[in-house]
């Protein structure tokens, strides 16, 4: 299945993202234990941001799977860029 790189821009709102943390990070974990995530983590940036490795159908497909994100519902993502990801060399393509 295709590997698509999603970044994420989110808000200036840290107060909400701390608290909502946890079930953005329990959702993260039930789409690494399917095996649709394959990394994610935050990016050193100003605004804040992320990266997240996911396998999908499409770039829609995986729009609408992180539309269920918390984070999302909850208004604290700003931008979602959604590109295909085609790695060709590293230790992951073992």
């Amino acid at each position: 299945m295709p590997l698509y790189a999603v970044e994420y821009t989110y808000s200036d709102d840290t107060a909400a993202r701390d608290e909502h943390r946890p079930a953005h990070r329990e959702f993260l974990a039930g789409l690494a234990a399917e095996g649709t995530l394959k990394v994610s983590g935050p990016v050193e940036a100003e605004p804040a941001a992320a990266l997240i490795v996911l396998e999908g159908d499409g770039v829609e497909s995986v729009r609408q799977l992180l539309a269920e994100d918390p984070f999302q519902q909850q208004g604290l993502v700003t931008g979602v860029s959604v590109r295909p990801w085609s790695p060709v060399l590293g230790s992951w393509l073992q």
